[in-house]
């Protein structure tokens, strides 16, 4: 299946998306890594030229909405070492196992990361990879390979195995290879993917095997049922390094100015994970204690069991023209008033924005909600 628009408007830093509520910028956070000085600095652009708040997405990168100046957020973000390609800039979607390196896991993937950030950003043809096309990077426990991204690695026993939408290829690859298999698959992509934005809509993703000498990946196998859905670390996570690492869920991804301030006061390295929730990390014990302190009655979640966690919206009314409700709004009230078990997605219309892998996606209409697929 292939899409009927041959422009890409994924937005970036750069290109903009002009929303019901003013431009939206999206910045790129491969790995999801992000600094304090970092945060600080977007959180400042939204408070100055925004709506006041950062808006997490299931990729593991920050928006800013409610535009008003987006040269001035550009230059914000470019200031803050966070565009380092103009040319390749919405093409640096790499999710990583979000505790990689520091908890669990078999392999510390931070520094493939790096490596394909970039390996993709010197490499002209890959310009031309849709703004949907992203990566991941699984140290082993399952998480991120459970979202199916376009190439993807996943570390095991037996080797690391290349992963096309969430599906193992067959195809086994040594550390030293990686990042160039996935640089490979991804050009491949380029050149064979006509109007298809994503691998999974591709008529044959076996073509992009073609360099491997495999063809006989089965593409009608149901996208990411190889690894169970992931969830994000939440609460007080104790390191290999005996430092710890807090883990909050941000209810509906959005991300106050005045959270963001405060989280960034910890002065620690984050992580912003695919599932819209952060890490703070490398904390000594006593700091750990007193963030939750500060950081829970800020509105921040580091309750596992909290229903925010399997609640999730598209942006909703007033910021998009085609929601016929206010989406987040009605997604909190039914996180109070707990009406719904399991995961739910919240949209406002059919297009279905930001759905996750699995669970119930429910569309607005006149009455009330209705199921996205009866």
């Amino acid at each position: 299946m292939s899409r009927t628009r041959d422009q890409d408007a994924c937005p970036g830093a750069l290109q903009v998306h002009q929303a019901a509520d003013g431009a939206l910028a999206r910045v790129r956070l491969p790995g999801g890594m992000l600094t304090a000085a970092q945060l600080e600095a977007l959180a400042e652009a939204a408070e100055r030229f925004g709506s006041g708040t950062l808006e997490l997405t299931g990729r593991g990168n920050v928006q800013v909405r409610g535009i008003s100046e987006p040269e001035a957020v550009a230059a914000a973000v470019a200031a803050a070492g966070l565009l380092p390609s103009a040319t390749h800039e919405r093409v640096r979607n790499i999710v990583a196992s979000p505790l990689s390196g520091r908890a669990g896991g078999l392999t510390d993937v931070r520094p493939w990361v790096s490596r394909l950030d970039n390996a993709v950003q010197t490499d002209p043809e890959l310009a031309g990879l849709p703004g949907r096309f992203w990566f991941s990077l699984d140290d082993g426990r399952g998480d991120v390979s459970s979202l199916a991204a376009d190439a993807g690695l996943h570390v095991g026993p037996d080797g690391v195995a290349l992963l096309l939408a969430g599906r193992d290829t067959g195809v086994r690859l040594t550390p030293d290879d990686c990042v160039g298999a996935l640089v490979t698959v991804a050009r491949r992509f380029v050149r064979v993917r006509g109007n298809a934005w994503r691998v999974s809509e591709l008529d044959d993703p076996a073509v992009l095997l073609t360099d491997f000498g495999l063809a006989d990946f089965a593409p009608s196998a149901p996208t990411g049922a190889s690894f169970p859905p992931g969830r994000p670390p939440v609460g007080w996570i104790d390191q290999s390094d005996s430092h710890v690492a807090l883990g909050a869920a941000v209810p509906l991804g959005v991300l106050t100015v005045r959270q963001a301030q405060f989280l960034a006061a910890i002065d620690a390295p984050m992580v912003i994970t695919p599932w819209r929730s952060l890490l703070v990390c490398d904390l000594d014990e006593g700091v750990a204690e007193t963030a939750l302190r500060v950081l829970a009655p800020l509105g921040l979640v580091f309750d596992e069991s909290s229903r925010w966690l399997s609640v999730t919206a598209c942006v909703g009314s007033p910021g998009c023209a085609k929601s016929r409700a206010d989406v987040r709004a009605d997604a909190a009230q039914a996180v109070e008033a707990g009406t719904r078990n399991g995961n739910v997605h919240y949209v406002g219309c059919e297009r279905a924005c930001g759905r996750p892998v699995v669970g119930e996606v429910l569309v607005a209409t006149d009455d009330g909600y209705r199921p996205l697929r009866p």
